[in-house]
């Protein structure tokens, strides 16, 4: 409605206002200029003087006009005011400065001097102020805070339940760690206390035994090996018989705990021993008539040993024992015949070569054969032979060892039992697997004794003992000369005689043979000996003569083409 008021004074304004700056929202901000004072004209009364519209008059306008400045229609001689505009003041509508008096002849109010009208600030005509809300009752100004305008939101629970799993965890595994170090600090000192321990044992042990340097006693020097005599052994000896051809095999099975060696130690069917009466006999006579128990106690006096115990192992327990391990494996150095074949050119039960598979039947042939014309002591090895392979596949447990024996169901002799007997075999075993296990041979001289030199490194090595033969004056000494043309009956009637508890003497060979067989006595006294040598090898008692025998002999024998083995030995 003021466009063309403003347009027609836009010019009177614009000079009556200077910008002065900007206000909060970015506008410009003017106030009036000091006004200037006009020449003084002459009076003309009949000048006609252009008359001063007020504030948004027209004359020619229909609609309520807005009354001039100054002017008052009812002549109570008040001015009306108009409110002025101040942009720091929103809400707050100020009085404007009166106006100047209405002149109706266009004459100012006054010729002197006019008076300065004091500066304003305003916005100019043509800018409209900002929108002015109703004050809200109470409200706070924009930069009045006060504390309960102020209100806290709680954050979302998630992320404070991520932020305590974070901590447990670095708590956790704080802990963790000085767990481990203390842990560990523990163990190093239990190991430093186990080491400390272990020196102070360690020099003790040497420091009694004398092995200290400086410290060591001098008949601590001889040797620093443990003597053999005071060595641990367990010593079981075992007979093997043969229930289908007879005779018997023996040998010692020791256990030296000491030194953790197993060994087997083969004893010749020669050796002469001394029975309850004091007679002197042989093993092989000894096993038959004097039994376990006067058999072991004999070995003892001769071997110096102290036998534990006397394990009899007949031929089909043999075969049972091989049957229960799973068979054995061994080198065989001879191909054995099937003796239960019927036909001559059967292929042999047991091949001759390494790593040979036996069964039990194979097992109990191979350890009871002898070739023609070898000695007792070829037959013997190859009974060590097997029982080292028994003992490689038995059970090293004391409870299936013992569980093995049990199932041959064998009646052992006092006071040996199927525990006693089973843990022991355990140990055995378990030295054989282990390659600490061998077999030795005990050497025996023809007459049946023992040469301390030559028993020493069996004897004393092994068994821990001294050797002490019997008193051969009372032993009845057989020479045996074969003159046969048989060289196989050398070795059976040597057999027959040690197994009748007499020494035997090989004789060699003549170089004619003889048809009959003689056995010659030289002492009367011998003349019953020859006779019960003569029985013994099977021949007539006419055979017995007085005359010259050898000189180490007390009966020579001459065993002509007339003497028949009584059974292959």
């Amino acid at each position: 409605m003021n466009d063309r008021y403003d347009a027609d004074h836009g010019d009177d304004y614009a000079e009556q206002y200077v910008l002065v700056g900007y206000d909060e929202y970015g506008r410009p901000v003017y106030r009036q200029a000091p006004p200037q004072q006009a020449p003084q004209q002459q009076y003309d009364p009949y000048a006609q003087q252009p008359q001063q519209q007020g504030y948004g008059y027209d004359p020619y306008a229909t609609g309520p006009q807005q009354q001039p400045q100054g002017y008052d229609p009812y002549g109570t001689g008040q001015q009306p005011q108009t409110p002025s505009y101040d942009a720091y003041a929103p809400g707050a509508p100020q009085q404007a400065a009166p106006a100047a008096p209405y002149d109706p002849y266009g004459q100012a109010a006054s010729s002197g001097r006019q008076p300065r009208v004091a500066e304003q600030t305003a916005y100019i005509p043509q800018q409209g102020g900002p929108a002015e809300e109703p004050a809200a009752p109470d409200r706070p100004t924009e930069r009045d805070y006060r504390t309960e305008q102020f209100a806290f939101v709680e954050e979302p629970t998630d992320d404070s339940e991520d932020v305590i799993d974070w901590l447990n965890f670095t708590e956790n595994r704080t802990e963790r760690r000085e767990e481990a170090k203390r842990r560990a600090r523990s163990r190093l000192i239990a190991l430093v206390v186990a080491l400390a321990l272990v020196a102070v044992g360690g020099v003790g042990y040497l420091w009694y035994a004398g092995k200290l340097p400086g410290l060591s006693k001098p008949s601590s020097k001889k040797g620093t090996a443990t003597a053999a005599g005071a060595q641990n052994r367990d010593v079981i000896v075992v007979h093997l018989h043969n229930t289908k051809k007879g005779g018997t095999s023996t040998a010692l099975l020791v256990d030296n705990t000491t030194t953790k060696q197993g060994t087997t130690v083969l004893i010749p069917n020669s050796l002469s021993l001394t029975d309850d009466d004091g007679t002197t006999t042989t093993l092989a006579k000894s096993v038959d008539e004097d039994g376990s128990a006067g058999t072991r106690d004999a070995l003892d006096t001769v071997l110096g040993t102290d036998i534990e115990g006397t394990w009899r192992l007949d031929t089909p327990y043999l075969e049972n024992l091989v049957d229960l391990v799973g068979n054995i494996d061994i080198d065989t150095d001879a191909n054995v015949p099937d003796p239960d074949a019927k036909k001559k050119g059967t292929a042999p039960l047991v091949r001759q070569g390494k790593d040979q598979t036996l069964s039990g039947s194979a097992a109990v042939a191979y350890a009871t054969y002898r070739a023609s014309g070898e000695a007792q002591n070829a037959q013997l090895e190859r009974f060590g032979q097997v029982m080292q392979g028994v003992l490689r596949k038995l059970s090293s447990d004391p409870t299936g060892a013992t569980t093995t024996v049990q199932t041959l169901a064998q009646i052992l002799d006092p006071p040996l039992t199927d525990n006693d007997l089973g843990a022991f075999l355990a140990k055995l075993a378990d030295l054989a697997k282990g390659g600490d296990y061998k077999t030795a041979l005990l050497p025996v001289r023809n007459d049946g004794t023992l040469s301390a030199q030559a028993s020493a490194s069996v004897v004393k090595d092994v068994l821990g003992g001294s050797a002490k033969s019997p008193d051969q004056g009372s032993v009845v000494s057989v020479s045996v000369q074969n003159a046969s043309g048989v060289k196989d009956n050398t070795e059976k009637a040597r057999v027959v005689l040690v197994n009748g508890g007499y020494t035997f003497l090989d004789g060699g060979t003549p170089s004619a043979a003889s048809a009959t067989s003689k056995v010659v006595y030289s002492d009367a006294a011998d003349k019953e000996n020859a006779t019960e040598v003569a029985k013994t090898l099977g021949l007539p008692t006419s055979s017995v003569s007085k005359g010259r025998t050898s000189s180490s002999a007390d009966v020579s024998v001459v065993l002509g083409q007339s003497y028949k083995p009584s059974s292959a030995q």
